[in-house]
């Protein structure tokens, strides 16, 4: 058995993730932790509902924005610029961010959110689009990649309560920036 492999068969876990938000800098965790997960030899089911559906369309058109995101600060002019809500409120400026963003992303060799999600598939993660959020949002399974699953609440906590890791990657109103909480047996 190659080191690899043995290293797989000892992370041999299960974990479940749920996607609520699809844009640019919310797209990035969950499908960052999928892939190391998966490529750790750990069975990964992603719940795909609310905001973080349109991750799973066909054509993604994926957009940051700096409006309330007090923790971005963007490389420029050598240093780490924060931009103010006053000037992230006009028009156009969530358009600059995105392309500043993805320039920067394609700049350092970090892989898009394109390439993230195939590699996710390639490692057999479980992609699971929510059936009420489609219904609500109206959206179509022709609309979607291939290979993923459709399903409900139930579906998602099939998988949760026999999981080792459950995630749920959110917004933390107490410090106002990104913050990941797990539960369940690790």
């Amino acid at each position: 058995m190659s080191q690899s492999e043995a290293t797989q068969a000892e992370n041999a876990k299960t974990m479940t993730i749920i996607v609520t938000k699809g844009s640019l800098d919310w797209a990035y965790p969950p499908f960052i932790l999928a892939t190391t997960a998966a490529a750790m030899g750990v069975d990964v089911t992603m719940f795909f509902t609310f905001y973080g559906l349109p991750l799973l369309l066909k054509k993604l058109d994926l957009q940051v924005t700096p409006l309330g995101n007090a923790a971005m600060k963007m490389p420029m002019m050598g240093m780490h610029m924060t931009m103010p809500n006053i000037v992230a409120m006009i028009p156009g400026v969530d358009a600059a961010a995105s392309v500043m963003m993805k320039n920067l992303i394609k700049k350092k060799g970090v892989a898009s959110i394109e390439e993230l999600r195939e590699a996710a598939i390639e490692s057999e993660v479980h992609l699971i689009a929510c059936q009420m959020t489609m219904d609500l949002f109206e959206y179509d399974v022709k609309d979607m990649i291939a290979g993923i699953e459709i399903g409900g609440a139930a579906t998602y906590m099939a998988k949760a309560l026999k999981s080792d890791v459950n995630l749920f990657i959110g917004w933390s109103a107490r410090d106002g920036d990104h913050s990941c909480a797990g539960f369940g047996a690790i």
